[in-house]
């Protein structure tokens, strides 16, 4: 979808919220997407997607379109939603960390990240911990150096 408006001005951030990500149905010419309640897809081939998608969980028409939606109103070229947030940001971790980098949690950090650092990312090489109360001060004495 362009988001553009026919008359060349940029489409505004309402007519994207309720627009982008929204082609009309190939099939049926519905206007607005269904909601696809599959698991797997049909392959036309070993690795041959058809359309792109092979499992619900990694990647299905619906959630195509939220990501679409969310990254036109955010001006960005391209959107991702997960399925919990703790996936994003083990996502997000694993995308922008190297070996040797320390994380500062904040003291009221879900308790999966906790976890996630103590028995899945510092077998990688990464370090995270809390300001230790009662100073609660993220960037003093008792943070690690900073890397990069």
């Amino acid at each position: 979808m362009s988001h553009q408006h026919p008359e060349g001005h940029p489409q505004s951030f309402e007519t994207l919220a309720i627009h982008a990500g929204q082609e009309a149905d190939s099939l049926t010419g519905a206007v607005v997407p269904p909601i696809y309640q599959v698991s797997t897809y049909k392959q036309d081939g070993v690795g041959g997607l058809r359309g792109g998608y092979e499992y619900s969980r990694s990647a299905n028409p619906t959630r195509t379109a939220l990501e679409e939606n969310l990254a036109a109103l955010e001006g960005g070229r391209r959107g991702l939603a997960f399925a919990s947030g703790l996936a994003a940001e083990d996502c997000l971790l694993r995308t922008l960390l190297v070996p040797g980098d320390h994380v500062v949690i904040p003291d009221d950090a879900y308790g999966g990240t906790f976890r996630l650092f103590a028995k899945v990312v510092e077998r990688w090489g990464w370090s995270g911990r809390s300001p230790t109360p009662p100073t609660r001060r993220p960037y003093g004495p008792r943070s690690a150096p900073v890397r990069r």
